[in-house]
């Protein structure tokens, strides 16, 4: 199979195609030995011998998951304080990474890939992929502040809201499920601390189009890739999880 440099990289799990064309133009790059510049130069899966800053790397077919996060893991590939992170939950022989981030005691959806393109399509902000989660708060939500969340608030020095909030029990105004299309950290737990109140507990429960079905905490399952290609558009012309 013969790909282009930025689209081996991606494949190979070590950046974005824009991320890659970047590595290149920084001289980081070789084939074979030998640095390269040329952005458009395609590289033979079979034949060829690639390294980053020295270091060969390996094509591999890419490889997606479903993972119900439990609480009290990081979502990281590794932890300099040597806590649990949810790449352990995962039997593959695969170099997987998580796709955006989750609290540490957040719990809920969270996809793992090994593909940079596909993990850069869900979270650049330009496509605006819708987020939902539960919410328990410590005390009950003031319909005044409902209004205020859903039509928005200044936070980091920009308005910013919720897209929609809903109470899925009548009369516990206590948990409420709320859709954003922010990816920013800790966004839900800010939005509501900024007036006073504290998520007790939060969960995802959706990502663009992919939802935590009956997986239980801890459990996750895998996604085949003609499967992906249902959820996003792989061209990379359209918006995607909406």
């Amino acid at each position: 199979m013969n790909l282009r440099i930025n689209k081996y990289l991606s494949e190979c799990g070590i950046a974005s195609r824009r991320k890659s064309e970047e590595l290149v133009e920084q001289g980081r790059i070789s084939i074979n030995g030998k640095i390269i510049s040329d952005l458009s130069v395609k590289i033979d899966t079979e034949k060829d011998v690639v390294a980053v800053d020295g270091e060969k790397i390996k094509f591999e077919d890419r490889v997606y998951f479903i993972l119900n996060k439990p609480k009290g893991y990081i979502t990281s590939t590794s932890d300099e304080k040597d806590r649990k992170t949810v790449i352990e939950l995962i039997k593959t022989d695969k170099k997987i990474f998580p796709v955006g981030r989750l609290d540490y005691n957040t719990t809920g959806l969270l996809l793992l890939t090994n593909d940079g393109d596909f993990s850069n399509k869900m979270t650049h902000p330009s496509n605006r992929i819708v987020r939902e989660y539960k919410a328990t708060l410590d005390k009950p939500l003031e319909e005044k502040d409902k209004e205020r969340l859903s039509k928005g608030i200044i936070l980091d020095n920009r308005k910013s809201r919720f897209s929609s909030m809903e109470f899925k029990e009548i009369k516990n105004r206590k948990k409420v499920n709320v859709t954003t299309v922010e990816g920013r950290n800790h966004f839900v737990k800010r939005m509501f601390s900024s007036l006073g109140y504290n998520v007790k507990n939060l969960e995802r429960i959706k990502f663009g189009n992919f939802q935590l079905g009956k997986l239980r905490p801890g459990e996750y399952m895998e996604i085949k890739k003609k499967e992906i290609e249902k959820y996003i558009d792989v061209k990379g012309g359209k918006k995607i999880g909406k």
